[in-house]
């Protein structure tokens, strides 16, 4: 049995600046039809950045989870944009840092039972002050570094609680510790 579901119709819902909500009627593998409801996004890209064996973070309120998170940089792609110059673009305005040495790492979704966001995971060492954040103006962060074992205490305790930032940490103490 293929597991391929066939689109018959298609709706647009909302066409915003970040997404784009759309409504699939489809055909499944067994004949029957459904409904599914798509959030479509550009992509993005974060940044493990690593500077003297730690680890740079942000912290940002979320709007949709109504709190704080702390998270590695991050940030999606604009047009035509390859995903290594928005990786170094996000860390420059989030955190005022550069890197002569970058390297994209993998490629996950984010959610993918209701989402085609596509995230890129790049480490970036070689770290050095470019300027000042240049943050969106909608956008406030409080940058910060953690140490190998601060990291470990953190992923136990449960103060990441974002997939990108939970998946690059591990990463980080799985391959990255000499």
């Amino acid at each position: 049995m293929k597991f391929e579901e066939k689109t018959i119709q298609q709706e647009t819902i909302f066409e915003g600046k970040v997404i784009t909500v759309e409504k699939h009627q489809v055909k499944l593998p067994n004949d029957q039809e459904s409904i599914r409801e798509i959030v479509k996004h550009r992509g993005a890209v974060c940044i493990l950045a690593v500077k003297d064996n730690k680890v740079l973070f942000v912290e940002q309120y979320r709007k949709a989870m109504e709190h704080t998170l702390i998270e590695i940089p991050a940030g999606k792609l604009e047009p035509n944009e390859t995903r290594e110059n928005t990786a170094l673009r996000e860390l420059e305005e989030e955190t005022g840092y550069s890197s002569k040495n970058i390297k994209k790492l993998f490629d996950f979704y984010v959610s993918p039972g209701f989402c085609n966001e596509y995230v890129s995971l790049f480490l970036a060492d070689d770290l050095f002050e470019q300027n000042e954040l240049s943050l969106d103006e909608d956008e406030f962060v409080r940058k910060f570094w953690l140490t190998t074992e601060e990291m470990k205490s953190w992923l136990v305790e449960g103060k990441f609680q974002d997939a990108k930032t939970i998946i690059a940490v591990q990463y980080y103490l799985t391959n990255c510790l000499s």
